[in-house]
């Protein structure tokens, strides 16, 4: 009856039915224990690749950086271009306190303005030769005219009217320049300066002096004696030409004033 089936029965009316237990292979369990090793070996071999890599990486950086291996020798430092008014000596002092530091960090922007602090250098260039080596490149401030004065003699001066040196009398080749002291702006100065620049060559080699009480005055005076009325420093290549036409040709060519100051109407003077 209902009262005797006990439990047993009332779980069987609810249809219940037993569950087995998942039964797992030996093989499928064999499958799943040689993944974990793969991924144990995977993430070992992943750590001895990082680990391999960071030292590699490190030795370099060291070789590069904090070894001798790429130091700077300061018996291979080459310096060009020092010209007449550079001491060779004078660059080498300042290269002087990099020697030993490796290459790669050699500060070369900050070296070439402690460079162009030496005296008489215009610009310079700073390149590393590998592996121990230093080139170094100058354009100097040469002189090109000679300026009297009272202390030294002569004061030499470059292009951009920079003091370059002192001398008792003036060098050869030099023109001597005379010009106003009392002009705060050098505006003489610079005049006869650029007309200088802007000589042909054939020309510029000629000129003995050079003189400028104001900047639209300016006046040459060559090597033979003749004297160049110039006038300012506009228009110097056409007044060039029109010297050199002038000189060549036979009506003119023995005049000791030319007078160039406007180009399209020259005047000479026997």
């Amino acid at each position: 009856d209902a009262s005797g089936a006990g439990p047993a029965a009332g779980m069987l009316q609810t249809g219940w039915r037993p569950v087995r237990p998942a039964v797992v292979s030996s093989r499928s369990a064999e499958r799943f224990a040689e993944r974990v090793r793969m991924r144990r070996r995977l993430t070992r071999r992943r750590l001895l690749l990082a680990t391999a890599t960071a030292a590699v990486l490190g030795t370099v950086a060291w070789v590069l950086l904090g070894s001798s291996v790429l130091a700077l020798d300061l018996r291979e430092l080459r310096v060009q271009g020092q010209g007449t008014v550079v001491e060779p000596a004078a660059v080498e002092a300042v290269v002087a306190p990099y020697g030993g530091v490796p290459l790669p960090r050699l500060d070369t922007v900050g070296l070439r303005r402690q460079i162009l602090e030496v005296p008489g250098v215009r610009a310079a260039e700073v390149t590393r030769e590998w592996p121990h080596g230093l080139r170094i490149v100058l354009v100097s401030r040469e002189p090109v005219v000679a300026v009297p004065d009272p202390e030294t003699g002569f004061a030499l001066l470059d292009g951009d009217g920079v003091r370059v040196g002192s001398a008792a009398a003036p060098p050869a080749g030099l023109p001597v320049v005379q010009v106003p002291l009392d002009d705060p702006e050098a505006r003489a100065l610079t005049a006869v300066l650029t007309v200088l620049d802007q000589l042909p060559e054939e020309l510029a080699v000629q000129v003995a002096a050079i003189s400028a009480r104001t900047r639209d005055t300016v006046e040459l005076e060559l090597v033979d004696g003749v004297v160049v009325e110039w006038g300012s420093a506009d228009r110097t290549a056409l007044k060039a030409r029109v010297l050199q036409t002038l000189r060549a040709a036979g009506a003119s060519s023995g005049a000791r004033v030319y007078d160039v100051s406007a180009p399209e109407l020259p005047i000479t003077t026997s």
